[in-house]
């Protein structure tokens, strides 16, 4: 299963409900102010940290690009341009947007 994470761990809960039910081995992709969670301090308080030793985790590159963090993530994270974003979707057999 692909998560897709779109709003920052400061504004919602969708990243901690996301991280608590998903299972190891899946992957989740963080778009638009999802990409947040990816700096350090973001990351650590959010358990992103952790779930990226057991969850293959991705940031959308032009996200990051425009919130001008490019280069401030955290260990663990994959950067993927829009074309890596329809390719995970099309790897997995289901998707579940958090919102």
């Amino acid at each position: 299963m692909l998560h897709i994470v779109n709003k920052s761990p400061a504004q919602t809960r969708s990243l901690e409900s996301c991280l608590r039910l998903a299972k190891d081995g899946q992957a989740l992709l963080l778009i638009e102010d999802g990409v947040y969670a990816v700096t350090p301090g973001l990351a650590e308080s959010s358990g992103l940290t952790q779930a990226a030793k057991r969850l293959k985790v991705y940031a959308l590159q032009p996200d990051l690009e425009a919130r001008g963090m490019a280069g401030k993530l955290v260990e663990g994270v994959v950067t993927i341009d829009y074309a890596g974003f329809v390719d995970l979707v099309a790897e997995h057999s289901t998707s579940q947007s958090w919102l």
